[in-house]
């Protein structure tokens, strides 16, 4: 991942407002996604819900790994976009 700012870089720093992705970009992503911390079916619920950057973690590798305010699961950067780039 790492799209912009690189790896063990946040896309998104704590605090940050963001949305969580259409859903059919997560149930893309939910088949294709092969490795760590797979997309769980519970979470398509919230697609295109407006949340927060709760905490911020690093998978080995430098993916990016969203805990989000009010939403359950782990997110990947792919999965969420700035909320600047919704409205």
């Amino acid at each position: 991942m790492g799209k912009s700012a690189g790896l063990y870089v946040s896309e998104f720093p704590q605090g940050t407002r963001v949305r969580v992705a259409g859903l059919k970009l997560l149930e893309d992503f939910r088949r294709s996604w092969r490795f760590h911390n797979p997309l769980q079916a519970e979470q398509l619920a919230f697609a295109g819900r407006k949340t927060t950057i709760k905490t911020v973690a690093f998978y080995h590798g430098g993916d990016e790994l969203y805990l989000l305010s009010g939403i359950p699961g782990l997110w990947h950067e792919a999965c969420l976009e700035s909320d600047a780039d919704c409205e």
